[in-house]
């Protein structure tokens, strides 16, 4: 059979012009990805599929900065197949997220206030709230929240909307395979608005998967590449500069540590020495203790032990003064508050009292240290 000229001519014509609109809108979508998801809303709409069921027909409009625009009339049930929507929408059409709209009278709606801390995760406390506020269990229906404004005290006005899960099977029975690939659920109030809620869990949330990232991978590695051939000569030139200073860096780090490590023993040795004078110099000599002691201590008085022990000198003795002791040694330049340790007992072969007498050494007058030193 023969075919004109001018057919096969328009034909190759409307091929080229959808392959070019398919490129224009890959590279579209890709420069949109860039952008923020709230600039690329205002921006480019959030483009989208509502399915309405009406009867036994099923609604496929597309929404995308401004009014719903109706693409096909499906009847109901749809034939099982994997997607159905591909057989009679455009490929780039067709990957929109798809919702499904319900009317609202499949559901419940409860009003609710919330504080404010509930805000950044709502839909988690509503999920609490769900067996107190309707007669179904959690895991028996759909849920989700929208906020509807803030009262002065800080309090959220938040409206709890609920499809029981009974209600949206039945609802959805004829959609077939559509049925998992819905990127969420909404419900129609009777003006005919939507609720702008999504009562679909996350985990049955379709995402369409990006048929594109191959080209993204293969650029993204083209890029890289060039950027490392860009960069190798860079790198060549300073490896040998980088080796060079290294090794100097080595050999001052060597001498530093040696220097750093003269510089410690000096110090300690130093730090040592001054230690030891201090604490010689610091408090008086055992035997300036022990004279001092002879010439306060009354006669009829026996030490058995003399210890000194840091700062703390401890006196254990026999004597038949042992309550003037303290009054006694009061005043003395090596030593402070002398003080009775526990009590006295009577020694029953001497009749002496036996007695433990503490005191805190002095430091050394500033003269007697700087003859030490």
């Amino acid at each position: 059979m023969a075919v004109s000229v001018p057919n096969m001519a328009d034909a190759l014509w409307q091929r080229a012009g959808a392959a070019i609109r398919r490129a224009l809108a890959w590279w579209g979508a890709g420069l949109a990805a860039w952008l923020p998801a709230r600039l690329r809303t205002t921006l480019c709409g959030q483009a989208r599929l509502q399915l309405q069921l009406q009867g036994d027909v099923l609604r496929v409009l597309a929404v995308q900065a401004g009014p719903a625009r109706l693409l096909a009339e499906l009847p109901l049930p749809l034939p099982p197949m994997d997607d159905p929507l591909r057989r009679v929408l455009r490929q780039d059409v067709a990957d929109w997220p798809r919702w499904l709209l319900l009317p609202a009278s499949l559901g419940l709606r409860r009003p609710l206030l919330l504080p404010a801390a509930a805000r950044e995760r709502l839909r988690e406390v509503l999920a609490f709230e769900i067996e107190r506020q309707t007669p179904f269990a959690a895991e028996e229906v759909l849920y989700d929240g929208r906020l509807l404004g803030t009262r002065d005290d800080g309090q959220l006005q938040v409206e709890l909307v609920v499809l029981p899960l009974r209600q949206f099977q039945a609802a959805s029975a004829g959609l077939g395979g559509l049925i998992d690939r819905l990127a969420g659920v909404d419900l129609l109030d009777a003006q005919g608005q939507l609720l702008g809620v999504n009562v679909l869990t996350p985990a049955r949330r379709y995402r369409a998967r990006n048929r594109d990232w191959l080209w993204s991978l293969g650029l993204a590695a083209l890029a890289v590449l060039a950027l490392l051939a860009g960069l190798q000569q860079v790198v060549d030139n300073r490896r040998a500069a980088a080796a060079a200073l290294q090794a100097q860096m080595t050999a001052r780090a060597a001498q530093a540590r040696q220097v750093a490590e003269q510089r410690q023993r000096l110090l300690d040795a130093v730090e040592g020495g001054a230690w030891l004078r201090a604490q010689r110099n610091g408090r008086p000599s055992a035997v300036e203790v022990m004279d001092a002691l002879a010439q306060r201590l009354p006669d009829g008085t026996f030490l058995e032990k003399l210890a000194i022990d840091g700062d703390q000198l401890t006196l254990i003795g026999l004597s038949n003064q042992a309550a003037a002791l303290v009054g006694k040694l009061e005043g003395a330049p090596q030593w402070r508050a002398p003080a009775l340790s526990g009590a006295l007992q009577q020694d029953p072969r001497t009749r002496m009292d036996r007695f433990t007498l503490v005191a805190q050494l002095r430091s050394a007058p500033a003269t007697e240290a700087g003859d030490g030193r």
